[in-house]
């Protein structure tokens, strides 16, 4: 069972030259603006505010990082989605992002998150289609799952495999900040067999 005792912020990094230098593994989270990020990265650290949570959505331009039991980073990739950014700030925001993405020799996993609410949207399904681009493993992880009842949330499992064209293997992982369901599951897949977290 994977836990995480030692959580602290390392660098807000605007260029590829600013990234950690090491060869320690990284699992990225990335989502739309306001769909839960810092609050899962926070659920799962165990720290109320290691991720500050932005009152203004698509504000963050930078990709932090953050070490965790001094053996691998968690990455937190700038959320998209947010209606009131101009084209030049999109820009922006694709070139940071991308610029994270090709050719990250260390990053194991992406973790790309979804509102368990709502059909995934345009942007959720170039970012999924982005992340097998570059052939790293996605986790998708749904989240405000204690919004919606037992039903509704078979129904957007399917929703959501169908949306994003998931194949029968990958499995959807639901998660509530509230109530912290779904939040060991979640932090026991974050590493298939590439690593042993004794």
């Amino acid at each position: 069972m994977m836990e995480i005792k030692q959580a602290e912020f390392i660098i807000s990094a605007a260029q590829k030259i600013q990234f950690p230098a090491n060869n320690m593994a990284e699992i990225a989270f990335v989502g739309r603006s306001n769909v839960g990020k810092s609050s899962l990265i926070n659920s799962l650290t165990n720290r109320r505010k290691l991720v500050k949570v932005s009152s203004t959505p698509g504000k963050t331009r930078l990709v932090n990082f953050f070490m965790i039991n001094n053996e691998f980073y968690f990455v937190d990739l700038p959320g998209y989605g947010y209606a009131k950014v101009s084209k030049s700030q999109l820009k922006d925001w694709a070139v940071t992002v991308e610029n994270y993405l090709v050719g990250r020799r260390q990053l194991v996993k992406v973790v790309l998150l979804v509102d368990s609410r709502h059909k995934p949207t345009n942007d959720d399904i170039t970012m999924y289609e982005w992340i097998k681009h570059y052939n790293y493993k996605c986790m998708v992880v749904a989240t405000k799952s204690d919004k919606i009842t037992k039903n509704e949330k078979i129904k957007n499992e399917k929703i959501i495999r169908h949306t994003l064209k998931m194949d029968d293997d990958e499995k959807i992982y639901f998660f509530s900040s509230l109530t912290k369901a779904g939040k060991q599951e979640v932090l026991d897949n974050l590493f298939d067999d590439e690593q042993n977290n004794e």
